[in-house]
């Protein structure tokens, strides 16, 4: 089992990432047992793989997730290092911390410790609303650079 420190997560979820094609606006995702889906690779300059899983449930539009896992290098697992949720109801197991609404989880190195899902701890978020907004914060909380970061649109020199 491998074992990430606190360190190690806050670094990999700040890496700058490369703007992800089809993610925003969100794209045609593909449907399977009731829930729509997309999943987007990410490699970035140093090497390291990233994996943007999209789900969002047919009948419930507030259950969805925006997961930014890690592909571990040998070990053909992904690493969930954060996780953004739509409103429902939360408890974290070791802080008996209880809610219900939209909520952000994050890897921890006391969660993996326990040998359960690393990214089970969790913390209110109330600057989204929807899949779109999630999207939104997901892009910027997590490194991905500005999708017209490198064009004279994003260096602010007027043509």
């Amino acid at each position: 089992m491998v074992i990430l420190s606190e360190e190690e997560i806050g670094s990999l979820i700040q890496e700058p990432k490369p703007f992800p094609e089809g993610l925003s606006p969100l794209i045609k995702m593909s449907e399977f047992n009731k829930h729509r889906r997309k999943e987007i690779k990410v490699v970035c300059e140093s090497g390291h793989e990233f994996v943007i899983n999209v789900r969002q449930a047919v009948m419930a539009p507030m259950n969805f997730s925006v997961i930014l896992a890690y592909e571990l290098p040998n070990f053909h697992r992904q690493f969930r290092l954060c996780r953004y949720n739509g409103k429902h109801e939360h408890t974290n197991p070791i802080e008996k911390h209880k809610f219900d609404c939209t909520h952000v989880h994050s890897a921890t190195e006391r969660y993996q410790e326990l040998g359960g899902r690393e990214d089970l701890f969790a913390m209110p978020d109330s600057r989204y609303y929807s899949l779109e907004s999630a999207i939104q914060c997901f892009l910027a909380d997590c490194g991905f650079r500005p999708q017209f970061e490198n064009t004279p649109l994003g260096s602010g020199l007027q043509i």
